[in-house]
């Protein structure tokens, strides 16, 4: 039973893996703002749609809850999936996915922030080593390469963070369902990127995309859609629900090994020393994961540190 509760979310990080060379590709005709745009546009509705059909009218209700619903929608998910876009512009899709993996041990130092909740020495310095590891990938074991980090990785950098204020707001949603929570904060993050991209627009940032171009891309669009947003978002949450936030946390290191995988597979040959900065990070953040996890602790708060709903599409790269 645990065995098949386990496949889903390895279905959800396999999907986000994936993703972000998928939307690389994509970038070639569709400007990123645009290209998300559309991508959460059409998610949204699909969302809605599900909502809708399992909840009812009510469910789309915000229920006094305006505020935050619209701040964390656009802090989550407009702001961390127009930055991954935007810095797939900049950095590689290998590089972008190990800065995702580091969502779940952020999040913890969000909590420290805004709840007064100190992560153990051991978390922290963790953090750092996995923090360390993404360098040798990002620079290649050269302090020649910092430059490569430039704005790409500041971008990760605001993304991240954003997802995990996202994640850490989650936990006051208890009453809600996860459909609910993740449809109604799409709505309101594609709402922000929506004009954000007509904003774009209008100033010749980047340009209106073309039938032709959105036809192009048509199959990026899909499986970034219908597999790594939709079909990914709720294998990951019924994953959550049978195995617990801890246990499901701890597939999200799986994200950047399947991006590299599809990376080396469409011919992307790594140097040592970014095999090993990625080691390093993986390594780092299950630690940190299992120590969270195991450490002792008082008895369990209401407020979960990794929400079932927080984590839906962080790649959402994608980018979740």
């Amino acid at each position: 039973m645990r065995s098949r509760a386990a496949a889903y979310p390895l279905l959800a990080v396999l999907s986000w893996g994936a993703m972000f060379p998928i939307l690389a590709t994509a970038l070639t005709r569709v400007d990123p703002l645009n290209l998300t745009t559309v991508r959460y546009l059409l998610a949204a509705v699909i969302l809605v749609a599900i909502l809708l059909l399992r909840e009812g009218a009510t469910a789309l209700r915000l229920g006094g809850r305006t505020v935050e619903v619209v701040a964390l929608g656009v802090i989550g998910f407009a702001g961390f999936n127009l930055l991954t876009s935007l810095a797939l512009d900049h950095a590689a899709p290998q590089q972008i996915a190990l800065f995702v993996a580091t969502t779940p041990v952020i999040t913890q130092l969000v909590r420290w922030v805004r709840d007064g909740v100190r992560p153990t020495p051991l978390l922290l310095a963790l953090s750092l080593v996995a923090l360390l590891g993404v360098g040798l990938v990002i620079t290649r074991g050269s302090l020649a390469g910092l430059g490569q980090f430039g704005l790409g990785g500041l971008m990760m950098i605001g993304a991240v963070l954003g997802w995990a204020i996202y994640t850490h707001g989650a936990s006051r949603f208890g009453d809600w369902s996860p459909l609910r929570f993740t449809t109604l904060t799409a709505v309101t993050g594609t709402a922000a990127m929506l004009a954000v991209s007509i904003g774009a627009d209008a100033v010749g940032w980047q340009h209106v995309p073309a039938a032709a171009d959105l036809v192009a891309v048509t199959p990026q669009l899909a499986y970034a859609v219908i597999v790594a947003a939709v079909i990914a978002a709720l294998a990951w949450n019924t994953g959550v629900q049978r195995l617990g936030s801890a246990n499901a946390a701890l597939f999200m290191n799986l994200v950047p090994v399947v991006t590299f995988v599809v990376q080396i597979a469409r011919g992307y040959r790594p140097e040592p020393v970014e095999l090993v900065g990625a080691a390093i990070t993986i390594a780092a953040l299950v630690a940190a994961n299992l120590a969270t996890r195991t450490r002792p602790s008082a008895p369990p708060r209401p407020a979960a540190v990794t929400d079932p709903v927080a984590v839906v599409d962080p790649m959402a790269v994608t980018a979740r």
